[in-house]
This record gives C-alpha cells, structure tokens and sequence, in this order.
C-alpha cells in the first residue's frame, strides 16, 4: 500500500507496509478520497499527537469501497461503497476502520462527496446534542462558521430546528452562510461579535473552535442557562473566565474531543448521524460543501491551503477514486 509520511512537516506519498487483515470487529476499506481537517494540519506541526494505539498516519475521514470484514461484521460486505470516521490512517490506500464507524454513502451521493461528511458532521452532532444537549428552538452561535465544520454545522442545526449565528472572516463567507440558513452573521474583522449576537436574541449554546479572547466575548451573549463548548484553539491556550457572568448566569464552559472517544461513543454519534442526517442528506436539506480537491501526491499544496483560512467548506484529497 501507500501512504502519506511526515518528516519534518512535509508530505510524503510513499510506500508503506501493508495492513494487516481486518480483525474481527473491523472493516478494511480501499480508500477513494480523503478528507482533510485541521487536526492533521496541527499533527504535521507535532502538536496533536495521534491517541495510543491508533495509526500515526494522518487522516480522520474518508470513503471508499469495501474490500474484506471482521467475522463480527454483518451489515456491510465487500464491494459496498461507505464512508467512515477514523482515528487516524485516512491518508492511504487502504484503512482499517471498526465497523462501528463506517456508513453506507447517503442514496444519491458519491464517493467524493461522501468523504466530505463523517469528521464533520460527527463533530456537529456530538458537540451540539450530545455535549450541549441543544433543544429544538435554541440558537447557536458558530465560529469559523465558513469552515468544513461550520458549514456543515449551521446544515444541521437548522434542520434541527436551532436558529444560527456566524462568525467568519470575509463578508462574502459570510453571504455563503446565510445562503446556508444563519440568520445572523458577524465578519471577525470588525471587533466583537458579542453585541450583535445579543441584539439578535443571545445565543444559548456556543460552538467554538477558537478559544482565547473568544471565551471571554462568548459568556457576554450568552442567554440564562448558556454553554460553551470549546473544540480547538487557534486563538490560543489562555482565556479569560467571568466567574460572575457564569454563577448568575448559570453558564457552562465544556471541553470537546471527538477524536479520543471510545468506540461505543464514536458508534453512537454514527448510528444518529445515519437515523437524523443521511436521510436530509437524500432528498438535499443538508448537502456537503466541497471548497477544492487535490491528488494525495500534492497533498503539502493542499495542506497549505488549508492552513490559509481561505477555503469555504472542505478540502479533499483524491486517492482512488
């Protein structure tokens, strides 16, 4: 097989030992497309090593066909066309992957949209109704909201029936949300964003990847009861807390990994994701957002692109297709 190497953050698409055989409660995949995140661009640098036990290869989504199943395995065969979510080892040829995290492609959709889907919308799901516990009409605020995240977070959110605002770096990102479903936007180059958000009716649950000054601003809209859930850190590892805001308040400041979870939690995001989601992804209520795609041989080129903040949506790697 071939897979991407990293010696001293470059990108290497070589050689690389085969896979073993599937075990039993696992899936062998020969991948097509890869998706790419900002925790592999954060891996490259060194700064997010991958967990115990998982591949140090970098990639947490993809999708691809079948090859061969763990004798556990009953719901999928060889030849099916899926998507998973990984732990790692997406940007590859091939991936063992526990079955437990693979879904066939939504109908209609193909395999490079499909790639486009399981880290962000597992993402989406778990931070918003698993961590959060969001109800139906609560209003959440999305950072980054033009990102492969946040697209595919104000997607599901309205659909959830939860009214969203976002926060994004150029007006014309942030047109692109609204065309999305967010009713309020807010360009990150013009200040705070905490008096608009409270003018738009407060935000009763915070999805945020960006951490640092953000907190402080995000406790300043939040409604009665409020929460934030931080889920990355490019705006740095310290912040300010108002532990008044947060007593009177009754606000709740959450930290959020997907990728560290235990099988059975990844599983359960997977299993709502195929209930809720793959059927709105059928008829076209949520639709994946591609921004560009590149051949895994290029894929130091599309890192790059990534790291720019440019893109609106995802970026993929074409591996197979």
């Amino acid at each position: 097989m071939k897979a991407i190497t990293v010696n001293d953050q470059v990108l290497t698409w070589t050689d690389h030992p085969d896979l073993p055989d599937p075990g039993p409660d696992e899936i062998a995949i020969d991948v097509a497309w890869a998706g790419m995140n900002r925790a592999d661009l954060m891996q490259s640098k060194g700064a997010y090593p991958p967990p115990p036990g998982a591949s140090e290869i970098l990639g947490l989504e993809v999708s691809g066909r079948v090859v061969a199943v763990g004798d556990n395995v009953s719901h999928l065969e060889p030849g099916n066309e899926v998507c998973a979510l990984l732990t790692g080892g997406g940007y590859a040829t091939r991936v063992n992957v526990p079955s437990a995290q693979v879904l066939p492609l939504p109908p209609g959709l193909t395999l490079k949209q499909a790639a486009a889907l399981p880290e962000v919308l597992a993402t989406a799901w778990m931070n918003l109704y698993m961590v959060a516990g969001v109800k139906p009409g609560e209003r959440v605020l999305v950072h980054a909201a033009a990102s492969g995240l946040g697209t595919a977070t104000i997607q599901l959110a309205v659909a959830m029936g939860n009214e969203v605002f976002a926060t994004a770096g150029s007006d014309d990102k942030l047109a692109y949300c609204r065309e999305l479903g967010a009713t309020g936007t807010w360009n990150r180059h013009h200040g705070s964003f905490a008096d608009a958000v409270k003018d738009w009716g407060g935000a009763d649950m915070v999805l945020d990847p960006v951490g640092g000054d953000y907190i402080a601003e995000n406790q300043k809209c939040l409604n009665m009861e409020g929460r934030i859930v931080l889920i990355g850190l490019m705006g740095g590892m310290d912040a300010k807390l108002n532990t008044g805001a947060m007593l009177m308040k009754r606000q709740r400041v959450m930290g959020s990994t997907l990728r560290a979870q235990p099988i059975s939690v990844k599983g359960e995001v997977m299993d709502a994701l195929y209930e809720q989601v793959w059927p709105r992804l059928a008829s076209g209520e949520i639709k994946p957002v591609i921004d560009r795609t590149w051949p895994i041989a290029e894929a130091n080129d599309a890192l790059a692109y990534l790291a720019s903040n440019e893109s609106t949506g995802k970026v993929l790697l074409e591996v197979s297709p």
